[in-house]
């Protein structure tokens, strides 16, 4: 079947999407975008997590006929063109990426929380990315990064 979807503000046409297929899967293998990770396959480790209409979503989870007609924003359309979001820019300061597996999850599930929030706590921040598995750091240096890029958005005192 065909899928026509917006992703990252461009209307895409995926092909030969089977009834099955993942989002994630279409989102690789498909459209070309391999920003997000294919991990665990079950939504539990946030590797693979996009915005689905404005909504964080495990695309591993998502069967892609679903989002017919729907507006999917990957890590890649955080940025603006050559310019990283601030969350992107704030991991990068930060050293908040090592393997980088987990870190398109992560920066998705940031945003989102900085979005919503202008000046996350602590507690707030371990909340929002409690769905996102890393296994190369202790999350310091990822916390570090979340702080920033919500310092950096709610601009000075």
């Amino acid at each position: 079947m065909r899928v026509n979807v917006t992703v990252n503000g461009e209307q895409r046409q995926a092909d030969d999407v089977w009834a099955g297929e993942s989002l994630l899967y279409m989102l690789r293998e498909r459209l070309g975008l391999p920003g997000s990770k294919n991990a665990c396959e079950q939504g539990e480790c946030g590797s693979c997590t996009v915005y689905l209409d404005g909504v964080p979503v495990c695309s591993c989870l998502v069967a892609a006929p679903q989002t017919e007609g729907r507006e999917v924003r990957t890590v890649e359309g955080l940025a603006d063109g050559d310019e990283l979001d601030p969350v992107q820019q704030a991991f990068v300061e930060r050293g908040a990426v090592q393997c980088g597996f987990c870190t398109p999850g992560l920066i998705v599930a940031a945003h989102d929380l900085i979005e919503r929030v202008e000046k996350p706590s602590d507690a707030q921040i371990r909340e929002a990315l409690a769905g996102n598995l890393c296994r190369c750091t202790g999350y310091e240096k990822i916390l570090d990064a979340v702080r920033l890029a919500a310092d950096r958005k709610a601009g000075p005192v």
